[in-house]
């Protein structure tokens, strides 16, 4: 009895180059459908403006409010208040970012445009890679923009590029982190009424309790040992310190305040690694059958 040639054999291709070759095109069809759903989002900002105004006219108005308003009331060692406003006002921003996701998500999500995007011929995670996409180019225009004002209100760097590219990369890390909890937060509320109270009352206490607008020196000292191991605060503490902004002294020696940079990059590195996985798995009981 003659046994049924492989197809893959007899042209001649080993059937682990087909297997490489169709990976490779799902890869590809899944970056197409991918880019298809970030620019919906972008044209949804393109038709409605509005949606622009938390990462570009508000970062712009704290900017301009602290540091014209408070500035003269609070001093910090080693250069004035505006070069050590800036780092924090950037976290700051990028903290209250996460609100844009979780809005985008659960809104699609309630008005069943998620379910209707499933019945086309697309990959099933391509919407959920395409919102984050889109949102992450919304917080690099944050970024964009506050560091555009600071250098209007005498703001300045005063380290290498490569320092300076290091923050860059620390904050594109930060909002790619924070864009994945807004996504999850999006997922996991019931609507999009709920999503602002639940930004306001997480971010709020980690961005207040912290160095990002005053000294930790001036804190209670309840309150200097949790902004110590604050997130916040070692990323606002880490950012400065890579652009070459005042740092000023921590009341107790704590080893990310110590290590800001690396401690920065190991905090992003935690939420990412908790984030992702649990908005991909709450992303697939979302969208079964």
């Amino acid at each position: 009895m003659t046994a049924l040639a492989d197809p893959t054999t007899d042209l001649g291709v080993p059937a682990a180059a087909v297997d490489t070759h169709d990976e490779a095109a799902r890869l590809a069809e899944w970056w197409r459908d991918t880019r298809v759903f970030a620019g919906r989002n972008i044209q949804h900002i393109r038709q409605i403006p509005e949606k622009l105004l938390d990462v570009t006219v508000q970062p712009l108005m704290f900017v301009l409010l602290f540091s014209y308003v408070m500035g003269g009331a609070i001093a910090v060692d080693g250069g004035n208040y505006r070069e050590y406003l800036i780092g924090g006002i950037l976290l700051q921003s990028l903290a209250f970012g996460m609100a844009g996701p979780a809005v985008s998500m659960s809104t699609d999500l309630n008005e069943g445009v998620v379910d209707r995007f499933r019945s086309l011929p697309t990959s099933r995670s391509a919407y959920l890679s395409g919102h984050v996409l889109a949102e992450l180019a919304g917080m690099v225009v944050a970024i964009t923009v506050l560091l555009g004002a600071g250098l209007l209100v005498g703001w300045r760097t005063h380290t290498d590029l490569a320092r300076i590219a290091t923050a860059l990369v620390l904050l594109l890390a930060f909002a790619a982190a924070m864009t994945w909890v807004g996504t999850l937060i999006g997922l996991s509320v019931r609507s999009p009424d709920a999503v602002m109270g639940i930004a306001f009352t997480t971010v709020f206490p980690l961005t207040f309790v912290s160095n990002a607008f005053v000294p930790l020196e001036t804190l209670p000292t309840v309150l200097q040992h949790v902004a110590e191991w604050n997130p916040v605060s070692v990323l606002v503490a880490a950012v400065r310190e890579l652009f070459g902004n005042p740092v000023t002294p921590v009341p107790h020696h704590t080893w990310p305040m110590d290590n800001p940079v690396l401690a920065g990059f190991i905090y992003c590195a935690v939420i990412l690694a908790v984030a992702v996985p649990l908005t991909l798995r709450k992303y697939r009981s979302r969208t079964a059958d």
